[in-house]
């Protein structure tokens, strides 16, 4: 396998934001060239445990170089997290939301939209139905609220309604075609801050990938493995995934000094709660280092 860089964003703060017992046990939910889950091992002691997830089959040979007795690599989703039997047991759940150098910067996973390739975007090739298929099968109000509800495009509507129009004539296949598409029906006097195909590509690889309904379980889940004291530290990347990050917390965190009442309450009824450590967002020398930080996002929260 061709070997990407990858530079992991806020890795320090991330790292850092664990609170890593040298005796612990800890999940890294998304693997990717495992950069965090080297150095989360490099913290534990020989008792210390981690657990390292992700769903792209591709990794899996990255994942086998790490002979270590204390690191276990499961090819699995976020909705799988259930999966790890140690219910109120693990002391560090981290999520990284952002794609990886393998995907990103592989031209045949079809995510780029500088970089010609094949529509695929999914983030397992072996399953589901890629990029291509559903551009093809769809009609425009299908395209239409997919862009809007999974992109937040302001021209959602009529970039949806030239993708349509446009397969009438011709089947998209590759990437730089629907990107070349997007950019004429842009109006690029509107944001000149990002490429005008990001949000629509975003989109799409959101649909297909069902990104959601995953951040969604696997939240859900890994509070339910944390421990008293557990750290849940995310790292978002765009607007969406982190309106998601922010209202989980908010609506499973107790506030002390105002709702103490109430703390007592569900304290009794023994109710998984969290409270709030922040968030943090990446330096402008890391952003000027690595661009692909400029957007990311760090929420962290504690299991009480």
């Amino acid at each position: 396998m061709k070997k990407y860089k990858h530079i992991p964003v806020l890795l320090k703060e991330s790292i850092e934001s664990l609170n890593i017992k040298s005796d612990g046990i800890y999940i890294d939910s998304t693997f990717g060239c495992g950069g965090h889950s080297k150095i989360i091992l490099s913290k534990l002691d020989k008792n210390g445990k981690l657990f390292s997830l992700d769903k792209d089959p591709e990794v899996i040979n990255i994942a086998n170089k790490i002979t270590d007795p204390r690191f276990k690599f499961l090819n699995i989703n976020f909705s799988d997290l259930y999966k790890i039997n140690l219910k109120g047991k693990v002391n560090g759940i981290l999520f990284d939301l952002g794609l990886s150098s393998i995907q990103l910067d592989n031209p045949n996973r079809g995510f780029s939209f500088i970089n010609d390739g094949p529509l695929d975007m999914r983030m397992n090739q072996k399953n589901g139905k890629n990029a291509f298929n559903w551009i093809k099968k769809s009609n425009f109000k299908e395209l239409y609220f997919v862009f809007k509800k999974f992109g937040e495009e302001n021209f959602s509507k009529r970039i949806a309604r030239a993708i349509y129009k446009y397969n009438k004539i011709k089947i998209i296949t590759r990437t730089k075609e629907l990107s070349n598409l997007i950019k004429l029906n842009y109006n690029n006097s509107y944001n000149n801050k990002i490429h005008p195909a990001t949000r629509i590509f975003q989109a799409i690889r959101i649909h297909i990938n069902n990104e959601i309904e995953e951040i969604k379980y696997g939240l859900k889940y890994a509070l339910k493995l944390l421990s008293t004291k557990g750290r849940l530290s995310i790292i978002s990347f765009h607007s969406l995934e982190d309106r998601i990050v922010k209202n989980f917390i908010k609506l499973n965190t107790i506030n002390y000094k105002y709702n103490l009442n109430s703390y007592i309450k569900y304290k009794k009824k023994k109710l998984n709660k969290l409270i709030s450590l922040g968030k943090i967002k990446p330096s402008l020398l890391e952003i000027k280092k690595n661009y692909r930080a400029r957007s990311a996002i760090l929420r962290v929260a504690e299991k009480i």
